[in-house]
């Protein structure tokens, strides 16, 4: 499902014009992302969530050329499922 399709299913859901429900995931979207900028993690019960985490410099390889390279350090965006939606997934 791509984000247009997510709008028109949020559209059908709630009964929504299709340009309101795009402000709704839009607006949803940007306060993930600004939340996980800001440092903080977002938890939603039964669903699952949303983290930032520290990854260290290390040394790596150009897997084209073998040379070795640097890889700064970096924040990642993480997901991890919670209960309810691991269980919805796997049919219980």
């Amino acid at each position: 499902m791509n984000r247009s399709e997510l709008t028109a299913a949020v559209a059908d859901i709630t009964g929504l014009p299709k340009s309101k429900a795009e402000e709704v995931v839009g607006a949803v979207f940007e306060t993930l992302a600004e939340s996980l900028k800001g440092g903080d993690g977002i938890r939603l019960a039964g669903f699952g969530t949303f983290d930032v985490v520290q990854r260290n410099a290390r040394k790596g390889r150009n897997p084209k050329t073998g040379e070795k390279i640097a890889i700064p350090a970096a924040r990642n965006p993480v997901f991890r499922a919670g209960k309810g939606l691991k269980d919805a997934v796997n049919g219980g």
